[in-house]
């Protein structure tokens, strides 16, 4: 039987103890649940293998379901999104008076928080005249191009690609529309609701958003992480 001395010093010592972890030291975990059930599988990676980045870029009149879909979606699927304000860090009011707060400005995005594996473009038509008259857009696009590194748009958003000479020979889509505007002009237009040509990714509108976002996490990802999210979200494709 221990002595009073002797329980004190083995409580101290256990005290000292480190906590027990399931998580390997250096891991990061992403995971979201759904009641009881996990939305997807959890995405490990070690501290000597770099998070996916993608970054999102807002401007006010921004379609607001494409914008929040697509970084619900990839951020389900353990994918960093970074949603920059075109025109700074504060609240940005989208097409239809929602109003969505940026994480970063799109200066600061570009400053300190890339390189990025993806550059994504949300639609809404007054959002994009504001994407194809930024020359900080224009930037950031030509040197994700230039790099080798997708960019996807959607809705009206592809015609801002156009405006800043991206994607030129591809493949695209964009809102219905406005199929006239960018038809041509070095461009192949098809109807399909998302269109995957090498690193461009182009959607529709709003009711493809779903897809537009499950084809970058296949893109960024694979097919599998993809397929995984399409139960949990109840989606029928």
């Amino acid at each position: 039987m221990l002595t009073r001395s002797a329980r004190v010093a083995l409580v101290m010592f256990r005290a000292r103890l480190p906590a027990a972890s399931s998580t390997p030291q250096g891991s990061r975990i992403f995971s979201s649940n759904f009641g009881s059930r996990p939305f997807s599988t959890a995405v490990r990676y070690s501290s000597d293998m770099a998070p996916i980045k993608t970054l999102m870029i807002l401007p006010e009149g921004a379609e607001e379901m494409e914008a929040v879909i697509t970084a619900d979606v990839l951020r389900r699927a353990g994918i960093e999104v970074i949603i920059a304000g075109l025109d700074g860090s504060g609240p940005v009011k989208c097409s239809r008076d929602v109003v969505l707060m940026p994480d970063v400005s799109l200066e600061e995005a570009v400053k300190s928080r890339g390189p990025f594996d993806a550059v994504i473009l949300p639609g809404g038509l007054g959002g994009t005249e504001r994407l194809k008259a930024s020359d900080a857009v224009k930037n950031v696009l030509k040197n994700q191009e230039n790099d080798g590194k997708l960019v996807a748009a959607i809705c009206a958003a592809p015609l801002a690609l156009k405006a800043h000479g991206i994607g030129q020979g591809k493949k695209v889509t964009n809102y219905p529309a406005l199929e006239d505007q960018m038809a041509g002009d070095g461009y192949t237009y098809l109807q399909d609701r998302v269109v995957e040509d090498g690193k461009l990714i182009t959607s529709r509108g709003p009711g493809t958003a779903f897809e537009f976002a499950l084809a970058l996490v296949k893109h960024l990802k694979s097919k599998e992480a993809s397929d995984e999210l399409i139960g949990p979200l109840l989606l029928k494709l």
